[in-house]
């Protein structure tokens, strides 16, 4: 009889010992998981992560608190806010020097010149030049480049007066533009055929020429496969956002430029209602 009271004593005891290790170790986890949620960082927090990365030159640890920003915010003038950093960060992040999942190095081969490898990798002589810091056309054999790989493309969409530039699936930017009066801008999938700086402008059989005051077409054109129509910049900044043009889509003249250094002939832009 007492040994089985000694049994059942200890048969207790173990149990015991059992449920305080299992409390401890559920309570470990529980306080473990406070000091995680307690090291999230607020918004006004990733805010000053981001400036301080873009101080130090850390574009890429910049773009990821603007995301994260996006992701928990709630307040619309935030995400706008952050948005905007966001796509000004994009495009310093393709123009830089800066060594990504998106790009490449190329070793420079005999023979070679930037148009050349401009083509292999549908992308711009400007772009390389800007991402590689080469202030002349002049390469040498086994130099090595920076070459974005991913394929831009644009959607305008002419209900918001917006364009969205995209790098794969990826949007880069989203620029404010205008777009035709009276629903004139066509509606479709277009090419970039064509690319001109200072263009000409043959209004109506007249040809105006860049230096004109009534040349309203701004330092870059962009042309479409559809005769008649591209994007391009303007010497009426305050009329960006209207729908006000003769069915071509207008940018300010900072914008068109960059978009100019990035597109290749060929790239896709497809314009919807």
């Amino acid at each position: 009889m007492k040994r089985n009271v000694i049994i059942l004593i200890s048969v207790i005891l173990a149990v015991l010992l059992v449920l305080f290790f299992v409390f401890s170790l559920s309570g470990k986890k529980v306080s473990s998981g406070l000091k995680e949620s307690s090291d999230v960082p607020s918004v006004s927090e990733l805010f000053d992560i981001a400036g301080l990365a873009q101080n130090k030159g850390d574009l890429l640890q910049a773009k990821e608190a603007y995301q994260r920003i996006i992701s928990i915010a709630s307040d619309n003038k935030i995400i706008t806010k952050a948005g905007e950093e966001l796509y000004d960060l994009n495009i310093r992040i393709i123009f830089s020097t800066l060594q990504t999942e998106k790009t490449i190095i190329y070793e420079v081969k005999p023979g070679d010149v930037l148009s050349k490898i401009a083509k292999k990798f549908n992308t711009t002589v400007a772009l390389i030049k800007r991402s590689n810091n080469l202030k002349s056309n002049v390469i040498r054999p086994e130099q090595r480049l920076r070459i974005w790989t991913e394929k831009f493309s644009c959607i305008v969409d002419k209900s918001q007066n917006t364009l969205t530039l995209k790098s794969d699936d990826e949007v880069v930017k989203v620029y404010t533009v205008s777009t035709g009066k009276h629903n004139s801008t066509p509606v479709g999938i277009f090419t970039i055929t064509s690319k001109l700086i200072d263009p000409v402008w043959y209004k109506q059989g007249a040809i105006v020429l860049p230096d004109s005051p009534e040349n309203i077409l701004g330092s870059r054109w962009l042309g479409f496969s559809i005769a008649g129509y591209g994007i391009h910049g303007t010497t009426e900044p305050e009329t960006i956002g209207q729908q006000i043009t003769a069915g071509c889509v207008r940018m300010v003249n900072q914008q068109v430029e960059e978009l100019f250094d990035l597109l290749p002939l060929g790239t896709e832009v497809t314009v919807i209602d």
